[in-house]
């Protein structure tokens, strides 16, 4: 692929204040986005021997604790299409009669991510989530890389895989994963209960976000920063103009539904994003979080049942939302787990807002980090971006239908 050359590719500082004026967003989204323009006109992404990454940990982890410790066993860990990976164990307490080990996970942004978010956000969210769902624990940060070649949390590592150990699929990002019949319906039990006790925190606990602005019932205001997210993200980085991207956004932001009930939205919740054993038949963590959100529910279940995550049962008629079970079994289920009702309507609407931010996130994010080499999964960006002539037709299909 060829490098795009254009404003977006090193933008004056009145073209970035432009688009921040045009599309007001939360106050973390702005700083994270700005960032990312700021520093866009720098190196793409020059892979980085591990003992970078073990020095900077080594320094982070020192500034935070004063008891001694030792980084063993440093490695890279696969998976995740948007950041950089390096599992470790952290061996302290020697000499003090309390020596133990750890294992953990620096994860780390490249020099453009596909997706670009806060670590401070996803650090916070996932302090939250400890006692709601099991999600890996949160130890420290370098929001700022001051430590990192770039911003990086270190969290703890929890055994578990993504897929089967036989799975019919190969694909990326949790598409087509297929659990078999048995594991399925285990499965299927847990993901419902997680995705409800997600969407009814309560609303005091909600309260104590520091890096998300808050979220009220009978508003519109925060589904409203999150159209405009994504269509400052598309701004900042398509390689041509689209008018369905603008159609889609008038629409999204003329139809904005009012909040019945405010729930942390995962953001990405689907196959693929929660680890589990397979021998006990357990979910053992609810991964990817960098895209948490407090909004609606109802853009978590559009995402969940979407066609691209699940596949057909072995009778090739019943669809199986996220390779788990039927669309309708999963809502009534979810609707008796939850206590929450599940609206036509808001479904509706967050397919349209769900294929809206798929369509910039592969067509403009997806293609620009690709081309621009700012990833080290460059392969995998690439293959993604293919898809979003797909999203985009079913984005076009909908909109035909309802305007």
């Amino acid at each position: 692929m060829a490098e795009i050359s254009d404003s977006r590719s090193n933008p004056e500082t009145s073209f970035i204040e432009d688009i921040r004026a045009r599309y007001p967003v939360e106050g973390e989204i702005d700083r994270i986005l700005s960032r990312k323009m700021a520093h866009r006109h720098g190196p793409g992404y020059t892979a980085l021997p591990l003992d970078v990454l073990v020095d900077g940990t080594r320094r982070l982890i020192a500034s935070e604790t004063a008891e001694d410790f030792t980084l063993h066993d440093p490695r890279w860990l696969q998976g995740g299409a948007s950041k950089l990976q390096m599992a470790f164990d952290l061996e302290s307490g020697v000499g003090q009669g309390e020596a133990r080990r750890t294992p953990m996970v620096l994860r780390m942004e490249p020099p453009e991510a596909i997706v670009e978010t806060s670590r401070l956000r996803e650090m916070e969210i996932l302090r939250l989530m400890e006692q709601v769902v099991p999600v890996p624990p949160c130890y420290w940060i370098d929001a700022e890389a001051h430590y990192l070649p770039h911003p990086a949390l270190i969290y703890g590592f929890v055994e578990g895989r993504s897929r089967p150990k036989v799975a019919p699929s190969k694909q990326v990002s949790g598409i087509g994963i297929n659990f078999g019949p048995q594991l399925r319906g285990i499965l299927a039990e847990q993901f419902i209960d997680g995705m409800a006790r997600i969407h009814t925190v309560p609303q005091e606990r909600i309260a104590t976000l520091t890096h998300f602005e808050p979220a009220q019932v009978h508003s519109n205001d925060s589904i409203i920063r999150q159209v405009n997210w994504w269509r400052r993200v598309w701004e900042e980085d398509r390689p041509v103009a689209m008018p369905l991207v603008d159609v889609a956004f008038q629409w999204l932001i003329e139809n904005a539904p009012c909040l019945d009930h405010v729930s942390v939205v995962h953001g990405d919740i689907r196959a693929g994003n929660f680890l589990f054993s397979e021998e006990r038949g357990e979910i053992t963590a609810w991964l990817d979080w960098e895209l948490a959100v407090l909004g609606d529910r109802h853009q978590d279940l559009s995402w969940a049942t979407g066609t691209h995550f699940g596949h057909y049962a072995e009778d090739n008629k019943t669809f199986l939302a996220c390779g788990l079970l039927p669309t309708e079994e999963m809502f009534e289920r979810y609707e008796k787990a939850s206590g929450l009702s599940v609206d036509p309507a808001r479904l509706r609407y967050f397919r349209v807002f769900n294929d809206f931010t798929t369509t910039i996130h592969m067509l403009a994010t997806a293609d620009r980090v690709a081309r621009g080499a700012k990833t080290h999964q460059d392969v995998v960006v690439a293959w993604i971006l293919m898809l979003g002539n797909v999203i985009a037709g079913k984005l076009r299909d909908t909109l035909e239908e309802i305007i």
